[in-house]
């Protein structure tokens, strides 16, 4: 019988709820792996992101890419998150000291907090990410119209473009056109209005058709440029943030200098291995 392969893992991130937040399979791998190898399971897995976990030689040390269905990508915090979550809960890595990273976007750390670590399920992950600052610019022809919607605002981080707009409701009740939105150049589209619950301070939608997503659930990257917009407009370095998709996810973002405190929970909904 052939040997089992690389355990795999789906887990839903930002939320405490299964089939809620945004789903990322996670692949720990004990051995290299080709790029098109990990770019057709990411594929066959069909979520918006799946990653890629190996283990360094030091202890709490990782490797860690992430997958499309149909292009890597530099970062991803959801990911992220799910990965963190899979280490400690099977044992991969000691819950008493952060996890580091090494990933296309330099060192990423992952903590556990302290006074949740004895409830693994229930537990706030906090990741440590590059901030993403936006600068305004001349929106694209035709980005408006096939997004549907009026800006009040329109900035550009490394990849993706910030779009504000007046009302929670005007995010809620977009329906873009997407094959008109992948033919504008960028990697995703974020918008984003103040939040109209006591208590959130923004909310948020993210679509990435170039990237083969249309809408992601909840985009854990993007809050990196979210932070330095709501900072500067709220004057505050701590918000709690919605990403009001149809799944729905909770993000705890926190501006600290040059580098955003994000935080969560996340949830295994099955694992198991591949066939060689």
């Amino acid at each position: 019988m052939k040997n089992a392969g690389p355990a795999i893992y789906q887990v839903d991130a930002f939320t405490n709820e299964p089939f809620t937040g945004n789903s990322a399979a996670v692949c720990l791998l004990e051995d290299e792996r080709s790029d098109a190898w990990m770019q057709a399971l990411a594929a066959e897995m069909n979520l918006s992101e799946t990653a890629y976990v190996r283990p360094r030689d030091a202890s709490n040390e990782f490797d860690l890419r992430w997958f499309t269905p149909t292009i890597e990508v530099d970062l991803c915090g959801h990911a992220t998150l799910a990965a963190a979550h899979t280490l400690w809960q099977e044992k991969h890595a000691r819950v008493d000291q952060a996890i580091c990273f090494y990933t296309h976007s330099g060192i990423l750390t992952a903590v556990l907090r302290d006074d949740l670590r004895d409830e693994l399920r229930d537990g706030l992950i906090e990741l440590d990410f590059p901030a993403d600052p936006v600068v305004e610019v001349t929106p694209p022809q035709g980005m408006e119209a096939a997004l549907g919607l009026r800006a009040v605002y329109v900035g550009k981080g490394r990849d993706d473009y910030l779009i504000v707009v007046e009302s929670e409701q005007e995010v809620r009740e977009l329906t873009p056109d997407f094959q008109q939105l992948a033919k504008i150049p960028g990697r995703g589209f974020c918008v984003t209005a103040p939040g109209a619950e006591e208590g959130v301070d923004f909310v948020s939608r993210f679509f990435a058709p170039r990237a083969g997503i249309n809408e992601d659930p909840v985009t854990g990257s993007a809050h990196c440029t979210l932070a330095h917009y709501w900072q500067t407009r709220l004057g505050k370095q701590q918000f709690s943030a919605r990403q009001i998709s149809a799944r729905g996810g909770t993000v705890g973002v926190a501006v600290n200098g040059d580098r955003i405190v994000l935080s969560g929970q996340a949830v295994t909904v099955w694992k198991g291995c591949l066939c060689g």
